[in-house]
């Protein structure tokens, strides 16, 4: 954290900062999924919990919409809505990370029910979704900023999976393609916002302090799944246990 008052190009440069330190693309189960490290149980395990995560996203902005005082912001913030829960249904991202979830095995109404959850997916998902909703709007626009960084990880995991697992098709990973666009369209408007109203010492700290929160987020999400389906490998009871353990 800065004691003194940043420029609105030194904050953005200390924004990126923290996602070249703490982004989840360092996290060692990251890398082994993208490098073909993993067994099909094991990636099966990663979809069935990230699909909490994709799935609270249009809640999380459902939230944020409620609050944010002007009709620009509102129809901004909405498109955020249409892109995860579509406009009818099986269309938008949820329903292709259900269309993920499918191509590798799993019974729709079985990831639908979150009964498989790891706890510290939950958790965390929760927590997210809670901040967005508890903190101020500065806060809550500021921890999206992942979205600057997630580019590189599609690319990196569409391409490293399809090379590296045979269970995986482009069908498989349909989710990806859209938000190679989506993604850097809502971190341009976040985090120009962000530059323009993060005016004082205090604001700007916790405009950092927001997305390390979110890093933290997505890193607790990886260190649940590499305890419970890597090392040690206990998983916890009533947590899905992969029956395919054939790469």
């Amino acid at each position: 954290m800065t004691d003194r008052l940043l420029s609105p190009d030194e904050l953005e440069a200390a924004l990126r900062a923290i996602g070249a330190e703490r982004y989840h693309n360092l996290h060692p189960f990251h890398r082994a999924l993208h490098d073909g490290k993993l067994n099909k149980g094991q990636v099966q395990a990663w979809a069935l919990n990230r699909y909490y995560y994709q799935a609270s996203i249009p809640a999380k902005d459902a939230t944020l919409l409620a609050r944010l005082p002007t009709a620009e912001l509102r129809r901004e913030w909405r498109r955020r809505l249409i892109d995860h829960d579509g406009t009818e249904p099986g269309t938008g991202g949820v329903a292709r990370w259900l269309k993920l979830t499918d191509g590798l095995g799993l019974d729709r109404a079985y990831v639908e029910s979150l009964d498989g959850l790891l706890p510290g997916t939950r958790f965390a998902v929760e927590a997210y979704v809670h901040f967005v909703r508890d903190r101020s709007i500065l806060e809550a626009i500021a921890s999206s900023l992942t979205e600057l960084f997630s580019p590189t990880i599609i690319s990196e995991r569409v391409s490293g999976m399809l090379r590296n697992y045979a269970f995986i098709t482009e069908e498989t990973l349909a989710y990806f393609a859209p938000r190679l666009t989506q993604a850097p369209q809502d971190s341009a408007f976040a985090l120009a916002y962000v530059k323009e109203h993060a005016r004082t010492v205090a604001e700007q700290q916790a405009v950092l302090g927001a997305l390390k929160f979110k890093c933290g987020v997505l890193w607790s999400m990886l260190d649940a799944l590499d305890y419970a389906y890597v090392t040690p490998a206990r998983i916890p009871p009533g947590a899905f246990r992969p029956t395919e353990d054939a790469a």
